[in-house]
């Protein structure tokens, strides 16, 4: 569905991504983690055609996006949707008319048409009751899933996200979650989810990707992530567990995720 082969981008003389090869199976969600700076975000923009590699290639079901221009471009553009990091809403604007600008800009639908996808991509994200609301009058996880029904209006055939919890309290990431979970079942899509939370990587990948210092040093299952030989997947798994969310059992390959409002413990 989406494939990587051999792809390297470098900015100012600086290589970002080095020869970095990934294939993600069609209606699987493929979550890619990593500390800051180590082109996650790049591999996404790679996907999507908003960057080009220095070398290697990009193919979005067998056609090659990183050659892609004009309409053969728009045309794979076309499989996508997004949910940027920040949520990207226009202040100014309605939840309903954030969520329907992708209709009004590419689609020769009617108001009435539109309306109604509008209420149908709002239900699936359990947002019913604020279609007249403003970005500024909803709470952070709301945005996120307004974004999500905009992302899902077109009905995509991938979804990227780009670390989509950033920013959110422990209660409002496992909404998120959730909701990306539902988008993978319900739509049947292919999902690629940025992210550098271990948590959400745990709770909603088929298969985890780690970049570290531009190339993939661990890609496989939740399971068999957790027991990378890697020492740089070890350190990045460690590390969410100084902060006191996690425990590990080594042997199994275990990760005991602590549950922000209960005293219960969830495993993969």
């Amino acid at each position: 569905m989406v494939t990587l082969e051999n792809v390297s981008k470098s900015f100012a003389g600086q290589p970002v991504l080095r020869n970095v090869t990934l294939h993600i199976e069609r209606g699987e969600t493929m979550v890619i983690v990593g500390s800051s700076g180590t082109g996650k975000s790049v591999t996404l923009k790679h996907m999507v055609g908003l960057l080009r590699p220095d070398s290697g290639q990009v193919l979005i079901d067998g056609d090659e996006i990183s050659s892609a221009r004009g309409r053969r471009l728009e045309r794979i553009r076309e499989k996508f949707g997004v949910l940027f990091q920040s949520g990207a809403l226009i202040n100014w604007m309605t939840v309903a008319q954030n969520v329907a600008l992708p209709l009004y800009e590419k689609t020769r639908l009617g108001d009435a048409e539109i309306a109604a996808k509008v209420k149908e991509k709002l239900a699936l994200v359990n947002l019913n009751d604020c279609e007249d609301k403003r970005p500024a009058e909803i709470s952070g996880g709301m945005k996120k899933r307004v974004a999500l029904a905009r992302a899902i209006i077109r009905e995509p055939e991938i979804l990227l996200y780009d670390e989509p919890t950033s920013g959110l309290d422990p209660v409002m990431s496992r909404h998120v979650e959730e909701q990306i979970i539902s988008m993978q079942q319900s739509l049947g899509v292919t999902s690629i989810v940025v992210t550098h939370d271990l948590h959400s990587a745990f709770s909603i990948g088929d298969r985890i990707a780690m970049l570290h210092e531009g190339r993939v040093a661990e890609i496989g299952p939740p399971e068999a992530f957790a027991k990378s030989s890697e020492s740089c997947v070890q350190e990045f798994i460690r590390a969410q567990f100084e902060s006191g969310r996690a425990k590990l059992n080594p042997a199994k390959g275990e990760i005991i995720w602590q549950q922000s409002d209960t005293s219960a413990s969830a495993s993969v």
